[in-house]
């Protein structure tokens, strides 16, 4: 980063514009294959998921996207499809990529903005994905720098599947470096589940949604120093819990003396994964422990419980997904309760 102002306090719209030049307005794309581009509306649910799932299906084979959780977007009040999103579409009129920007609605600690998108396999290396990474790139500055007086650190951030190779280069290309990789974890449920005994002063309960505040709290503060993780807005949450997908009666919170929430498994059931996964299953979406209990084997237990109620339910496998350098060694627990690590998924960033 170079030619930075002399005083202290930097904004993030200087340190920007210092490592990428001054900003260009933002450009509508162009590609001969990609005969209209606009932004999506509700209209446009099934056509993005179109894309999206075709993309799933080759990018990470175990899953794919809900129409649910597309559809989730278009009621968030932080996210404006109209300006943050684009879908094109071929001559005949085919839906063929979809792509956004969408910032993080907490800036109490960073600016971040995610950069999401996918083109449907049979459109791929023609280029449509970079024309569009480049206009989506260029809204996330835009996103990163909308507050001319925060001096806040800014990030990008870009998914992709290890053999993605093309979203990668893409990403590279935009100034985006791998950060962290994840794996995805799958346990077949035919494993024993290990018998743990009940730490004193500690009792297991089914999730319940009048639980749904403490849960968010207690999932904030177990995340607070996992990377990239950043606290879980009201909103959102409340489209988690409140969702088609989670199943309170596989999920398992951990309840101090006093009532408090100080670990949770949540697990949620969304049955189009079973054929694409090849078995019934369960994923697991969140396990967490609160800092002040930590050290005390919270996390093995309330796993445990979570297990032997997603075999009580006949399903056939549990799945999740884990950062390979978590600060809690998730990952050596997950393998030491039997799940298996099978593909994986890089994180790329860029920080300001």
């Amino acid at each position: 980063m170079t030619n930075l102002p002399s005083n202290e306090r930097v904004t993030l719209s200087e340190r920007v514009r210092a490592a990428l030049g001054e900003l260009r307005p933002l450009q509508h794309p162009e590609h001969s294959d990609v005969a209209q581009w606009r932004a999506p509306t509700p209209a446009d649910i099934d056509a993005m998921l179109e894309v999206q799932v075709a993309a799933d299906r080759v990018d990470h084979p175990s899953w794919t996207t809900p129409r649910e959780d597309i559809a989730d977007t278009f009621e968030l009040a932080e996210f404006d499809h109209a300006h943050n999103s684009l879908i094109g579409f071929s001559s005949e009129g085919a839906p063929i990529v979809v792509v956004s920007a969408m910032r993080h609605p907490d800036t109490s600690e960073k600016v971040k903005v995610y950069l999401n998108g996918a083109v449907h396999p049979a459109w791929r290396r023609r280029g449509i994905g970079a024309a569009a990474a480049r206009w989506q790139h260029a809204r996330g500055l835009e996103l990163l720098t909308a507050d001319a007086e925060t001096a806040l650190p800014g990030e990008l951030d870009m998914y992709a599947a290890e053999h993605d190779l093309g979203n990668v280069a893409i990403a590279e290309g935009l100034g985006l470096r791998t950060a962290r990789w994840f794996s995805s974890m799958v346990r077949d449920m035919d494993i024993e589940i290990p018998e743990l005994e009940v730490r004193d002063g500690i009792r297991f309960v089914q999730y319940s949604a009048d639980r749904a505040e403490d849960a968010r709290l207690a999932r904030n503060d177990a995340f607070r120093d996992h990377w990239g993780s950043l606290p879980s807005q009201p909103e959102r949450w409340a489209q988690f819990v409140g969702g088609a997908f989670l199943r309170p009666d596989l999920s398992t919170l951990a309840l101090a003396d006093d009532g408090r929430i100080v670990a949770f498994c949540l697990a949620s059931v969304n049955e189009d994964d079973w054929e694409t996964l090849g078995a019934s299953n369960s994923y697991i979406d969140l396990i967490g422990v609160v800092r002040d209990h930590r050290g005390k084997g919270l996390a093995p237990r309330v796993i445990a419980q979570t297990l032997k109620a997603i075999k009580a339910a006949g399903l056939e496998k549990a799945v999740l997904d884990v950062d390979t350098d978590s600060p809690t060694g998730a990952n050596t627990l997950y393998e030491r309760l039997g799940f298996v690590a099978t593909e994986r998924e890089q994180a790329l960033i860029r920080e300001f």
